[in-house]
């Protein structure tokens, strides 16, 4: 439900802006989503006895120089009980921003820490391959291979040795 109302509004955003624009909001965006990090603040923003009006000053006590439409996308907000979805709406603004770039990240996982002219090659390839732009970011972790994960583009490819060397048997145990 909520990323239908996320969709919505990130929709309404986006309509006849161009990339710079879009990425003006994002940044605008992330001074607000930034508070969101901090428990205290997501219990404001969440209290039901805290006025929204008070939630709505706080939330733009935060922007430096807010203009017109995110001032009236927080009162917004703010009236429809919706504060908490900006952490979301940041995100999908995100997604739509890498389309409108034909632009996309995505995470590389792996055990060890991967040269970074691996990654590159990766890069390289995916974006030859769907015809895009990507950007990949590594994180070690405990997956007992590779895995790749793009988001936007709905790709996940992994090659695990575990399960590797559970086809081989089966393989092996098929021709026995």
């Amino acid at each position: 439900m909520v990323d239908l109302v996320v969709k919505r509004y990130a929709k309404a955003l986006v309509d006849g802006k161009n990339i710079g624009d879009l990425e003006a909001k994002i940044n605008e965006l992330n001074q607000i989503n930034a508070a969101f990090a901090d428990d205290k603040f997501v219990s404001i923003v969440n209290s039901v006895e805290v006025s929204s009006h008070k939630k709505v000053e706080l939330i733009l006590s935060f922007l430096s120089d807010a203009n017109k439409e995110t001032t009236n996308l927080i009162k917004l907000l703010g009236e429809n009980r919706r504060l908490d979805i900006i952490p979301a709406l940041v995100e999908e603004l995100k997604r739509e921003l890498f389309v409108m770039k034909n632009s996309y990240e995505g995470t590389v996982y792996a055990k060890e820490a991967l040269n970074a002219s691996y990654i590159a090659s990766l890069e390289q390839e995916f974006g030859k391959k769907f015809n895009v732009t990507i950007k990949l970011n590594q994180k070690v972790c405990d997956y007992d291979g590779i895995k790749v994960d793009i988001d936007g583009l709905g790709v996940e490819i992994g090659f695990s040795k575990e399960r590797l060397k559970s086809q081989m048997m089966n393989h092996i145990l098929k021709a026995i």
